[in-house]
């Protein structure tokens, strides 16, 4: 069948509207790609952001947990010096301590003890009390106590033939965690009226280490 001279110009048509298609389709995903590699780059700029934005944060959370680190050890400080006091009145009045030295802090062959409040007399007595300071009581506190007790006549064997006993001073303090410090034979002294008073029962027994 021959081609007509229309037959020629209609798939000229054809094709040129083809073209124009294929460009048209071709302009878009150029336009796609470069919104792409536009979202692209402002997703790598926001990594880049948020990575600096965590190292600050980081940077400023390390800064708080010094600090709160140090408020801890400043109020440690100011319960060991507000417990001190009344801590003494209890010793010598109470207990007839005659030396009483805070914050005792002892070395031996590569060990280390430290102890709140050591007190002790000689003579008849001849006895000697840990008194440990916190200002929330846990119950692990209860195990340091036992284990500095336990320990104490190692780094102090001029005290050797002493009776020892321990007393855990503390400002907070819940009703059955003190029953667990008494049933373990130590002293529990609490705050009243801004000083430390012991709070133990009329039949407490306390024991000896």
């Amino acid at each position: 069948m021959a081609t007509t001279s229309e037959d020629v110009w209609r798939l000229l048509a054809e094709l040129t509207a083809a073209q124009k298609e294929t460009d048209k389709q071709l302009k878009e995903v150029s336009q796609q790609q470069k919104e792409t590699e536009l979202l692209l780059k402002e997703v790598s700029q926001q990594q880049k952001e948020n990575a600096q934005q965590q190292k600050e944060t980081d940077k400023q959370l390390k800064e708080l947990g010094k600090q709160i680190g140090g408020l801890g050890a400043k109020f440690g400080s100011f319960t060991e010096g507000l417990a001190l006091p009344s801590m003494e009145t209890i010793l010598r009045q109470q207990f007839g301590m005659e030396v009483i030295s805070p914050s005792v802090r002892v070395s031996k062959e590569g060990q280390h003890l430290e102890i709140d409040v050591l007190a002790y007399t000689n003579g008849d007595l001849n006895t000697a009390y840990i008194v440990e300071v916190k200002s929330h009581a846990r119950q692990e506190d209860i195990t340091q106590l036992k284990s500095i007790l336990q320990r104490f006549r190692r780094f102090f064997p001029e005290h050797k033939d002493k009776k020892l006993y321990g007393i855990l001073a503390a400002v907070d303090l819940s009703p059955e965690l003190r029953e667990k410090i008494l049933q373990e034979g130590l002293y529990v002294a609490r705050i009243h009226d801004q000083v430390f008073e012991l709070d133990i029962p009329d039949n407490f027994q306390p024991q000896t280490y």
